[in-house]
């Protein structure tokens, strides 16, 4: 599938994305529900390693923030296949912005509950993965074919930009006044709610099977991406992978701590990630059209087992920013490509279940992740913890070099759209 392809005769004029309303409508609103979103997750750990909390508080609510991934991705992927997908969008905007709301009352009354704390992002999570679900299902209702990867490769972009602004701005709006971050969130699911609201297109086939016992979407989605044997052994890697990066990322927070740093300096590292990560996704549409899937997958573990070794020796804000970058910026290349990949040989119906499925496989164990981290980070240092998490991640790439499935890639070995074992490339 290239950027060449062309659209039936009887299929809607789209105009350029840049000029395209109902697209930049979207994209707006979800960028701007991420980047509140984003100031949150940033302000999480702060509200615990900066007031006399411990790495495992912190790793609690990290815990509580992921565990929707665990527990609401499937459902979630067959209510999006069956329920309008713009009330889903509306309906994930109120429910952000009412829990955001109530951390911030409480924490202008001066109350710090651990069990509020993990509720709100919990609730935050879930309303999260709605959302994310229910745009990726609707790009390609608001943009033709031929600009579907384009279109992808920009909102991960919004997703890196988000994080690019979106942890310094935590850190700061943190450090003038505990509450702040999320106010922040809550206007972003406010801006969101206005933007996708003048939403004119459909955001789904018009002609929809009726819906059936949700128990048997669910596993109707299971049983598709069972069949699809490369993005399945692909999917399992990223997985083992992300575990791995909840151990980092909160390692990266508590090194700045134990140097000596200010919560504000942990701003440094969104700045530089966000950065690495808004350049692989600018220049993942001209690297996905001469690497292929598998390439970019085995290269992205390999940098990351090499990158997170790095971190054991960092001891500066700015020198584990550089090494954000570098994870950022592969594991965006890595998001286009299996993105697309996907998004091309999924059906409408099937979307929002095949992406639910997917995302559950690559982050589902993200909470636990967390979790673990948090421990193992107070039982071993974050030098021992983070060599470990390295490790990890170079038996994973050594898995995947080894793995005829992923070597092969989806070579013709995929369920297509238009019937079973149909070659696809997103070449």
């Amino acid at each position: 599938m290239t950027s060449t392809d062309t659209l039936p005769p009887d299929a809607p004029a789209f105009p350029p994305l840049r000029r395209n309303r109902d697209f930049r409508r979207l994209w707006l609103g979800a960028g701007a529900a991420l980047l509140g979103n984003r100031a949150a997750v940033t302000a999480y750990p702060l509200l615990y390693l900066w007031a006399g909390g411990s790495p495992a508080e912190a790793g609690l609510v990290g815990f509580a923030s992921l565990l929707p991934q665990l527990l609401v991705l499937l459902p979630a992927g067959a209510l999006v296949d069956r329920l309008d997908r713009r009330r889903v969008l509306i309906t994930c905007s109120l429910t952000g912005l009412t829990a955001m709301t109530t951390l911030v009352a409480a924490l202008l009354a001066g109350r710090l509950w651990l069990w509020h704390v993990m509720a709100v992002a919990f609730v935050q999570g879930a309303a999260g993965i709605l959302h994310r679900l229910a745009e990726r299902a609707a790009v390609r209702h608001v943009v033709p074919t031929g600009q579907l990867r384009t279109a992808l490769a920009q909102s991960e972009a919004r997703g890196h930009g988000a994080g690019l602004l979106g942890q310094p701005l935590g850190a700061a709006l943190f450090s003038a006044a505990r509450w702040l971050p999320f106010c922040a969130a809550a206007l972003g699911h406010l801006l969101a709610l206005a933007t996708v609201s003048g939403i004119r297109a459909d955001l789904q086939d018009k002609a929809r099977p009726e819906p059936r016992s949700l128990r048997r979407e669910i596993r109707e989605g299971l049983v598709w991406v069972w069949r699809q044997r490369f993005m399945r052994a692909s999917i399992a890697l990223v997985g083992g992978s992300n575990l791995a990066f909840q151990l980092i990322t909160l390692a990266m927070v508590l090194i700045v701590k134990e140097n000596g740093h200010s919560a504000a300096m942990v701003g440094v590292l969104g700045v530089l990630g966000g950065l690495g990560g808004l350049t692989g996704a600018l220049v993942a549409p001209w690297i996905n059209r001469r690497l292929p899937v598998q390439v970019i997958l085995i290269g992205a573990l390999a940098l990351w087992s090499v990158l997170m070794a790095a971190v054991a020796v960092a001891d500066h804000p700015v020198q584990l920013g550089a090494l954000m970058a570098g994870m950022s910026g592969a594991g965006a290349l890595l998001n286009v490509a299996a993105g697309s990949y996907q998004v091309l040989v999924t059906p409408d119906a099937m979307q929002g279940r095949a992406t639910s499925v997917f995302t559950l496989i690559g982050s589902g164990l993200n909470s636990l992740g967390a979790l673990m981290g948090g421990f193992l980070l107070h039982a071993l240092g974050s030098t021992t913890a983070v060599l470990g998490a390295a490790a990890a991640m170079a038996l994973l790439a050594l898995t995947a070099l080894a793995s005829p499935v992923v070597r092969r890639g989806g070579d013709g070995h995929e369920s297509a759209p238009n019937g079973p074992d149909r070659p696809i490339s997103i070449q």
